[in-house]
């Protein structure tokens, strides 16, 4: 089990990246635009600087729904290795069967 002081951080940054995303996403645009002025370019990477650290959504880690454990995550399901495991063998997740040979 992670920390819970790590795993509500982490859902504080989701909060903030759902905020911020459209301005963001702009923004963004602007700045990459190449066929854009140079100096609306620059404003734009300056509005960017503006924006919270963890509204950028490279901040937010992907984490176990059950655990918060934030390695060895299957986006597929959104559980750890081990939950993965854990689930499977009981029979809780559909078309999962354990392997042997």
């Amino acid at each position: 089990m992670a920390k819970l002081s790590s795993v509500n951080k982490n859902e504080r940054r989701k909060k903030l990246v759902q905020k911020y995303a459209a301005k963001y996403a702009k923004l963004k645009a602007i700045a990459d635009d190449q066929s854009a002025d140079e100096t609306d370019r620059l404003m734009a990477r300056l509005k960017m600087a503006e924006i919270p650290r963890n509204a950028n959504p490279t901040r937010v880690r992907n984490r176990c729904a059950t655990t918060g454990r934030p390695r060895g995550y299957y986006r597929k399901f959104g559980l750890c290795r081990i939950e993965l495991r854990n689930l499977g063998n009981k029979g809780l997740i559909p078309g999962m069967t354990k392997s042997s040979w």
